[in-house]
């Protein structure tokens, strides 16, 4: 059974990094323009993701086949890896997807990148006792915006889902 997981894993991450792949954002130069805000390709990647993401496990958990589990949510823990991702993006020119299908392509600077992520995770591991209490600033607990707001996690979703298919026809129509 664990074995049937991680092969399942391992062909969604295969399809996934195709994906990337074919969306171009496994590119350095693309990824750079996306950092001087010159084409939002990634970020429009991004938002795909997050809207089928979205809508998808919801489905899946509406009809029974999925169980979440919700992750404590904190504003200290968001404030540290919102700044230690967008370092490692802003110095390296990837985020970990993009790094990885960058290596498949054969990149060895996204190999080089990739180790790096690697050693940043032992690091942060290492330095997590230090950085604890500043991890557990603003801790809200496990629970979603929906349950804060008290409704329906569709109620939520779907008016998201909208904005940002909407947030990205705009960002077609002016060319970006």
């Amino acid at each position: 059974m664990k074995g049937d997981k991680l092969l399942q894993g391992l062909a969604l991450g295969l399809v996934f990094g195709m994906a990337l792949q074919k969306a171009g954002v496994t590119d350095y130069e693309v990824m750079l323009d996306t950092l001087l805000l010159r084409d939002l390709i990634v970020v429009k990647v991004m938002l795909t993701a997050v809207v089928v993401g979205g809508i998808g496990i919801y489905a899946l958990r509406s009809l029974g086949l999925i169980e979440l589990e919700v992750r404590p949510a904190g504003f200290g823990r968001n404030v540290i890896g919102g700044l230690v991702f967008g370092v490692g993006m802003g110095l390296l020119g990837w985020c970990p997807g993009t790094a990885v299908g960058a290596v498949g392509e054969g990149r060895l600077d996204a190999l080089v990148g990739l180790a790096g992520m690697i050693v940043g995770g032992m690091l942060f591991a290492q330095l997590y006792p230090q950085v604890k209490q500043v991890y557990k600033l603003g801790h809200i607990g496990e629970r979603t915006w929906w349950q804060m707001l008290g409704i329906n996690p569709w109620l939520f979703l779907l008016p998201v889902s909208v904005a940002i298919i909407a947030l990205m026809w705009w960002f077609e129509s002016v060319g970006i």
